[in-house]
């Protein structure tokens, strides 16, 4: 199973959308599931149901942290990082508009009668396995690149 099928599928099954990328690529870079599960675990919904930055979409970028590894000083593996980084927000947007959860779903998750609404609409198994879908595919061309 490749890493992006992998990602939407823990998603669906296991974790939120943040846990789903850690645990699909973090191996890959010396992550364990463990470690991958925990640090996850409060960025999704926006980061602990805020709104803001798609839990996916910051996991992803914790993985562009970790594959920038390879570069020879931390300097340039802070750029590198911070290209990469870029690069992420600028392509989602443009598939997403956003990257933002409250804009992405439409809903304050903060507030609990939009968070039932959210769970009756469905919006977490219709839209965010694609959304979780586009952060793994954005990870394997960016990532191939640091290597």
């Amino acid at each position: 199973m490749d890493r992006i099928q992998k990602a939407v599928e823990f998603f669906g099954q296991q974790g939120n959308c943040s846990q789903a990328i850690l645990t699909a690529f973090g191996p890959g870079f010396g992550l364990d599931r463990d470690l991958a599960m925990a640090l996850g675990r409060s960025l999704g919904g926006g980061m602990g149901h805020l709104g803001l930055v798609c839990g996916a979409v910051s996991a992803g970028m914790l993985i562009l942290g970790l594959a920038s590894d390879k570069a020879e000083d931390e300097a340039q593996r802070r750029a590198e990082s911070y290209q990469a980084v870029q690069a992420l927000n600028d392509r989602f947007i443009a598939q997403r508009g956003s990257i933002h959860c409250r804009d992405l779903l439409g809903l304050n998750l903060r507030d609990p009668e939009e968070l039932a609404l959210a769970r009756e609409r469905g919006l977490f198994t219709s839209l965010c396995p694609g959304l979780v879908g586009d952060v793994a595919r954005l990870l394997v061309e960016l990532t191939a690149r640091q290597r």
